[in-house]
């Protein structure tokens, strides 16, 4: 089963009949004019609702096998909708990405998280690597988590300046690290000694350090790096000393940690 006709299947589930049907057939007529396309797409709210689309686990499990690292546990009917008709609706890419940029322009908060959401799912996926670089930029932190969370598009195709800086400013905006795709893999030195400076300047400022952090810095950790993990073994709190304790595993040379 592809994406879309996940997708599909779960729209066809969760709505009422005439809703369904409605939306079967603007996918069928989509690919055939730009009108009939964004007039549907205008539609979606009101045909189909916002109510979440609360996947079950077997649902979740076909997104995966459809497409690695794809997660819409959060995704709502709408965006849903909205996905399948745009992944519907043409199969050039050029046009694609055509029509997808018309509606990034025109959308509000909700739409343009859905089309960031989306990202994994579009054709030519290098295509929309600066767009995707200008939703983690975004101050809208809804914006931001859209292409961030839950998502292996960034993981799969930005560039390593893009990709640490990503994940420095999710910290700097107190998001947690955990829902970004790839970060073990990822994990690379420039990252690494940029989140180590982090570090050091909260703790100079006496700030709380999130200790998630260490999972990127850990695999490069040598000399004065591994100073910090001991700062964390004797002065941290109890979950900082359990993530030193579980990243130093990852460590290349950990040694004994300065006390």
């Amino acid at each position: 089963m592809s994406a879309v006709e996940a997708l599909q299947s779960w729209l066809r589930a969760r709505l009422e009949p005439v809703a369904a049907d409605w939306l079967l057939g603007a996918s069928s007529g989509a690919d055939a004019s730009d009108r009939a396309f964004f007039l549907a797409m205008g539609r979606v709210p009101q045909r189909v609702g916002k109510a979440s689309l609360a996947l079950e686990a077997a649902e979740l499990a076909q997104a995966h096998a459809a497409r690695p690292g794809w997660d819409p546990t959060d995704w709502t009917l709408d965006q849903a909708a909205r996905i399948y008709l745009l992944c519907r609706s043409a199969h050039e890419p050029a046009r694609f990405a055509d029509r997808l940029e018309r509606l990034f322009t025109a959308a509000d908060l909700g739409e343009a998280q859905a089309y960031y959401r989306g990202l994994p799912l579009y054709p030519d996926p290098p295509r929309y690597r600066l767009r995707a670089e200008e939703g983690v930029r975004s101050n809208v932190r809804l914006l931001f988590e859209s292409v961030a969370y839950r998502n292996p598009y960034p993981s799969e195709v930005l560039a390593d300046a893009a990709w640490n800086q990503m994940v420095l400013k999710a910290l700097f905006v107190g998001c947690p690290l955990d829902p970004i795709v790839g970060l073990d893999a990822r994990a690379n030195p420039a990252l690494a000694h940029m989140l180590i400076d982090y570090a050091r300047e909260r703790w100079a400022a006496r700030r709380a350090v999130n200790p998630e952090l260490w999972r990127c810095v850990a695999p490069f950790a040598k000399g004065r790096m591994l100073d910090d993990f001991g700062k964390l073994l004797s002065l941290g709190t109890e979950a900082d000393r359990q993530v030193a304790l579980a990243a130093l595993g990852r460590a290349p040379d950990p040694g004994k940690p300065a006390p």
